[in-house]
């Protein structure tokens, strides 16, 4: 079933590209700079993160000694916890939001997914790169680790695809999953050390941190690019399961439930 869907996948591969693009160019439509807004807006939040947090609030990362330590920290759980929550938040929708095409077209429905990601990785890819350029300007570019963001990049889109999917189809029978599930990424955000540091967190807290996936994630790109180092392998062994398990459980569903979506919608 997974060969046939990559089958679909690449047979209307056309049609994905065609919609990743129009979706690209109607978000500055009718707009002056067009889309020169997809740099202006990235840029900004990283000045504003390293202007405001290194210069002007001093704000300081304990245990580094770099004026920029806590604002490649504050990027590196933003931007990456900001594709996570991308993929997952569309995804969830993604069904309900094209009910009229699915009623009206007839294409693998598994397409939709796939558009929700690959545009989801171009907003990632701008706004990372350039990040990348800030730290090779400042002299924190990490180095050789850098290549460690690829596999932590790739659990955390599998795992982003498979919850997603999963909630996805789940929501198109029972809408208060997605109404439920977009008040628990607000508290997921918080209860994951993207803009404070899991060492302030009281000692009765921090045994319990490991059980949210995100934070080995999260912790793995911020050991990349704040402290230079390779990440902690053995930590990502629970996300990359849970990634796998939940893409399984994902496409179990939407396999199961495929046909019932129109009817549904």
């Amino acid at each position: 079933m997974a060969v046939g869907m990559l089958r679909s996948i690449w047979s209307y591969r056309g049609f994905i590209s065609g919609s990743v693009k129009r979706e690209f160019q109607s978000r500055y439509r009718n707009s002056l700079l067009g889309a020169a807004w997809t740099v202006l807006n990235p840029l900004a939040m990283i000045v504003v993160y390293t202007v405001i947090f290194s210069q002007v609030m001093k704000a300081r990362l304990p245990g580094v000694d770099n004026n920029f330590a806590y604002s490649i920290y504050l990027c590196a759980g933003v931007l990456t916890w900001g594709l996570f929550a991308e993929v997952v938040g569309r995804a969830q929708n993604v069904f309900v939001e094209h009910a009229n095409l699915i009623k009206k077209i007839s294409f693998p429905r598994i397409c939709l997914p796939v558009i929700v990601v690959l545009n989801a990785a171009v907003n990632f890819g701008i706004i990372f790169g350039l990040f990348v350029v800030f730290l090779i300007v400042s002299g924190t570019f990490p180095g050789m680790s850098f290549l460690a963001m690829f596999p932590v990049l790739a659990i955390q889109i599998v795992f982003s695809v498979g919850l997603g999917v999963t909630v996805g189809v789940l929501n198109v029978f029972f809408r208060d999953v997605g109404q439920f599930f977009a008040v628990l990424l607000q508290f997921w955000f918080w209860l994951t050390p993207v803009v404070y540091p899991a060492a302030i967190l009281p000692a009765s807290v921090q045994p319990y941190i490991s059980w949210n996936p995100m934070f080995p994630l999260v912790a793995a790109y911020q050991d990349i690019l704040v402290h230079g180092k390779w990440p902690d392998w053995g930590s990502l062994f629970v996300p990359a399961v849970l990634a796998l398990l939940f893409c399984a459980i994902g496409m179990r569903l939407f396999r199961k439930r495929v046909g019932e979506i129109v009817d549904e919608l």
